[in-house]
């Protein structure tokens, strides 16, 4: 068979989103720029993303030196780097460096002259490596599937994922952590090439245990809300409060998203101009879980729709790639980056809008953070390596 030699080739429209992406995040740090508190910390916050984009550029580089097969020879050593690193935290070690933010989490080491790096978002990109040799070694020792052999392999991803779950959840990181493992997870089963009946029962079952739990907090909700609080979840329940009676909880749990909502519409279809914040200002963290209310305001309804329709493009450059490697290991990697970004955006914009409940989860490429946008570069990284050395054939099907 000839092969028509389309290997060492760079996935421009990839690149060209990422750099839209990241001309959008820095430009709308700069407006905020102002409006920032006068913290030192959270001054030149558009810098500090440039310096982290060209990390992440970096990083990239690096990344497609090597083939990307040789992530499943260290799938293990990543993996465990991620947990030992989730267990210090779990532990507060070492002193000093494992650092508590407000509210009392532990999901950050705090490095003097460097900065606050966070192992939950590293883990991300650790597991989907790890879970997609999982796969990938499972269905080479069993190529015939059957229900025994499924389960098996189930067991092994759902083992291999509520490890550092638990670790995270410790943290306690539920919706910037727990819900993105679980997204990850849950895309990479998807198609893994388990039993379609097993995947309907895992969702059903899921799907109604979702239902009781509505259920039971609609019928008990002091009770419910009293367990919580004894759990020191007292931040989740306030968030759901917020979110189903945004009304009665307008200066609590909804407070962030009443303002997310009132700066979006306040954008109207064109939006009132470059740096006019006359609401997004009054959210916390509006240089990161809400930025997305930033740009509605800014740019209106046409802006933040072009946003959105460049993150189209981007999940359909993902699934594109996904489906045109012929390497299951490549194929499910990039799988769980389509997961994790997918995740992501939703859960943002939809937080932003009321859609869904307030995570402390950024926008990809666009929210300042500079653990997250270093693992989103290390996520492209790995697409572009796949994209790069995928091979097709004079007289292939396609």
């Amino acid at each position: 068979m000839s092969e028509n030699n389309t290997n060492a080739k760079l996935d421009y429209s990839l690149i060209f989103i990422i750099i839209l992406l990241a001309i959008i995040s820095v430009f709308t740090l700069y407006t905020l720029d102002p409006y920032l508190d006068q913290n030192p910390l959270f001054q030149n916050m558009y810098v500090k993303q440039i310096v982290w984009y060209i990390a992440g550029s970096i990083a990239i580089a690096v990344i497609m030196m090597f083939d990307y097969d040789r992530f499943r020879q260290v799938s293990w050593v990543l993996y465990g780097i991620g947990l030992i690193s989730l267990i210090m935290l779990y532990f507060h070690f070492p002193p000093g460096i494992a650092h508590e933010v407000k509210g009392g989490a532990w999901g950050w080491f705090s490095f003097p002259g460097i900065g606050t790096i966070q192992p939950a978002e590293f883990m991300k990109v650790f597991l989907i490596i790890f879970l997609a040799h999982i796969m990938v070694a499972h269905n080479e020792k069993y190529p015939e599937h059957t229900i025994k052999m499924d389960l098996w392999l189930l067991c092994k991803i759902a083992i291999a994922a509520l490890v550092p779950i638990f670790f995270v959840a410790q943290q306690p990181d539920l919706g910037g952590g727990v819900l993105v493992l679980s997204a990850i997870s849950a895309c990479m089963i998807l198609v893994s090439g388990i039993k379609w009946r097993i995947i309907l029962t895992i969702v059903g079952t899921v799907l109604l245990s979702f239902i009781t739990i509505i259920y039971v907090y609609l019928t008990y909700p002091d009770k419910v809300n009293e367990f919580l609080y004894d759990k020191d979840l007292g931040h989740v329940v306030a968030r759901f409060q917020g979110w189903l009676f945004p009304d009665d909880y307008s200066q609590e749990g909804a407070y962030q998203t009443l303002n997310a909502m009132k700066a979006i519409g306040s954008g109207q279809l064109v939006g009132k101009g470059i740096g006019d914040f006359e609401m997004t200002y009054k959210i916390p963290e509006y240089h990161t879980d809400y930025i997305f209310s930033a740009i509605a305001e800014q740019f209106g309804f046409f802006g933040s729709s072009i946003l959105i329709l460049i993150f189209f493009l981007l999940i359909y450059r993902l699934i594109f790639i996904a489906l045109k490697s012929k390497d299951p290991f490549a194929s499910y990697m990039v799988t769980g980056i389509i997961g994790m970004f997918t995740y992501q955006i939703f859960q943002n914009v939809g937080m932003s809008i009321q859609l869904l409940p307030v995570t402390g989860l950024p926008l990809p490429f666009i929210g300042y953070g500079g653990s997250s946008t270093l693992t989103y570069m290390i996520a492209i990284g790995i697409v572009l390596s796949v994209y790069y050395r995928i091979k097709t054939y004079m007289f292939d099907e396609s």
